[in-house]
Parts: C-alpha cells; sequence; structure tokens
C-alpha cells in the first residue's frame, strides 16, 4: 500500500513539474522561437540528466564489492530515441501554449493524447509493453478527460 501512494505522489509531482517545464518552454519561445526553446530545455536536461546519471553511477560503483564488475546489459539503439519525440513536444506546446488553448487547455490535451496513446500502446503492446486488454470503463475514463478537456477550453473566461 504504501509503495502504491508513493507511485502516485511520484505520478503528481510528475504533472506539476511537466506543467512547469511547459510554462517556462512556453515563456522563452514567446521571446525567442519553439525551436531555440526546445533546445535550451534537452541541453539543460542533458547537463542535468549526466549529472544524475554520474551520482547513480557512484552509487552504484559504491554498492559493488572491490575488484566485482556490476552487471551492464546493453540497451538497443533504438531505446535512445526517446528524446525525438520530447523535442517536439516542447516545440508544439509552445506553440499551443502562447496560442489560444493557454497552458491549461495545452496540458489537457496532451493528458487526452497521452491516454489514447497509452491505451492503444497497451492493448497493442507497443515498444515491449505488457499487453493488456482495454475493458468499457477505458473508454469511459478517455471520454471524462476529454470531456474535462474541453470544459477547460471552452469554458473558461
Amino acid at each position: 500500500m504504501f509503495g502504491r501512494s508513493t507511485d502516485w505522489l511520484l505520478g503528481i509531482a510528475g504533472g506539476v513539474l511537466l506543467a512547469l517545464m511547459i510554462h517556462y518552454n512556453s515563456l522563452l519561445a514567446k521571446y525567442t522561437t519553439p525551436t531555440f526553446a526546445s533546445w535550451v530545455a534537452h541541453g539543460l536536461g542533458a547537463v542535468v540528466a549526466v549529472l544524475l546519471v554520474m551520482l547513480a553511477a557512484s552509487r552504484l560503483f559504491r554498492r559493488t564489492r572491490a575488484g566485482e564488475e556490476p552487471e551492464r546489459v546493453k540497451a538497443p539503439l533504438w531505446f535512445y530515441l526517446g528524446g525525438i519525440p520530447g523535442a517536439f513536444t516542447v516545440i508544439l506546446a509552445a506553440i499551443t501554449v502562447n496560442g489560444s488553448l493557454s497552458l491549461s487547455g495545452t496540458i489537457a490535451l496532451m493528458l487526452v493524447g497521452q491516454i489514447v496513446f497509452g491505451l492503444v500502446s497497451d492493448h497493442f503492446g507497443l515498444f515491449n509493453t505488457p499487453k493488456r486488454r482495454l475493458v468499457a470503463m477505458d473508454a469511459v475514463v478517455a471520454l471524462c478527460v476529454l470531456t474535462g478537456s474541453a470544459l477547460i477550453i471552452f469554458g473558461g473566461a
């Protein structure tokens, strides 16, 4: 139970950080270009990622016994392609936040896209995810999120 609540809190924290990232990237894009904002976001992200990898690697090597090599597993090359959709996400979000959708509308529609693509991925087992049969409740959830998104976009002042 505790582990599950931690997952929920981490998920919510990730959502807050995503909203902050989109907001700041969109502000930067407003004064420069969406492509430049994406480059800056990913450049800074790369620096932070390298620091985190160095920190994790130092902890990993500390845990292994002297003279014992840690087990290394080589990831397929296509696993490294995640940055490409990330770059487009930043660019597209920067364009839409500075357009008529604003921050909340953009994030709401991004959530709809993530849910729909997540359901498709689960159903077909895309990207080595475990296959999961879709149930009627999945459609209800997607419809609720879509309806909420429409209310945010069209119900605002």
